[in-house]
């Protein structure tokens, strides 16, 4: 081979081999972006669990979860929700849950004393209690005494879920003696039976009235403020996924959590 045919087959070779090199730099460098952003992506607690709420936080948490979830894949939040007394005494008889988020200190606090909810459960929001009717007041309902009226069709909650706990407070507090054709157990039921016409008024939450969507009307009256419900949220000493179950519950008393709250007409702590 000529000296001239075999500088040119080296310098065709040398480019070649320059050519991949930088290739594979170039794959390298792809690939350490790809393992950073994936990564990015999936830092943070990852997996499931489990939040027992109370029913008046349905619209709030179901929306705070699904926030929840879009920022942090590989995540999943599942909610039951129900009365708050109803919620408890699942728990202690060992329904899988990991968060507890109730619509007053007092049922919290029966998980606190026997050491199913562990520490100290943070408050994130307050609520009080307004008198819901159908759409234009057909009634003509003012104020509590109004509930008291012959032919009145009146709704409440029973007595060891909040909202029947907070009832009993403002029938002290103001001396009214209010007489329900029913009683039920969670303040979403309440609502329903004012929504399908079955009642004629029913004490439920400020945030129900506001949730409804048009389907009943509000009644504010004074002595609800005799009555103000803290809630409460903790995580469960059998969590299966306590760090999830701890980040769900700093988010939700965030401000992003707090935003959702506030807009749904829950009060600061």
């Amino acid at each position: 081979m000529t000296t001239h045919k075999r500088n040119a087959t080296m310098l065709i070779a040398a480019t070649a081999l320059a050519a991949f090199g930088l290739a594979g730099c170039a794959a390298g460098g792809t690939g350490t972006a790809d393992t950073t952003a994936s990564s990015t992506a999936t830092s943070g607690p990852t997996g499931k669990i489990t939040v027992f709420a109370a029913a008046s936080l349905q619209q709030t948490f179901t929306t705070l979860g699904k926030q929840y979830e879009d920022a942090h894949p590989g995540t999943s939040i599942a909610f039951s929700f129900a009365g708050s007394s109803d919620l408890v005494t699942q728990i202690r008889n060992g329904a899988p849950a990991d968060v507890f988020a109730s619509a007053d200190e007092a049922n919290m606090d029966k998980l606190v004393k026997t050491d199913i909810a562990p520490g100290s459960p943070e408050d994130f929001a307050t609520n009080v209690l307004e008198i819901a009717v159908a759409p234009g007041n057909p009634k003509r309902i003012t104020d509590l005494d109004d509930l008291t009226g012959s032919g009145i069709q009146l709704v409440t909650c029973a007595a060891p879920v909040p909202c029947g706990a907070a009832t009993a407070k403002v029938e002290q507090a103001t001396g009214v003696d209010l007489r329900p054709v029913s009683e039920e157990q969670s303040v979403t039921d309440v609502l329903g039976k004012v929504e399908s016409g079955q009642a004629d008024a029913g004490l439920v939450y400020v945030t129900d009235v506001r949730g409804a969507d048009g389907k009943v009307d509000g009644v504010p009256f004074d002595a609800s403020s005799k009555a103000v419900n803290t809630y409460p949220i903790g995580v469960l000493k059998d969590a299966a996924n306590p760090d999830l179950a701890t980040a769900f519950m700093q988010y939700v008393r965030s401000d992003a959590g707090r935003k959702v709250l506030a807009d749904a007409g829950f009060g600061a702590p």
